[in-house]
């Protein structure tokens, strides 16, 4: 499917030196913010932002996003799994 939107001529000079780079900067923009919002898995957001997986995780540093989301429920669940198997 192709989705597009207008973005402003001065927009685009800030994000890059062509158009195509201004694309890929505001796909992985997007991609980042919807897998932090949890719209996106990790893998769709890489399919969003056009970029391999590791890639991806590499870039979430980059943008102040954690690569891994757990709940504090979640968290204490693994560490009693792990206490256990530890005996």
């Amino acid at each position: 499917m192709t989705l597009s939107f207008d973005i402003p001529e001065a927009t685009v000079r800030v994000l890059g030196s062509s158009p195509a780079e201004a694309e890929s900067k505001v796909r992985l923009a997007a991609a980042m913010k919807l897998y932090e919002l949890g719209y996106l898995s990790a893998g769709a957001a890489c399919d969003l932002a056009g970029i391999s997986k590791i890639e991806f995780l590499h870039q979430l540093a980059d943008f102040g996003v954690e690569a891994l989301r757990i709940s504090p429920a979640e968290f204490d669940r693994d560490q009693e799994t792990l206490r256990r198997s530890l005996g």
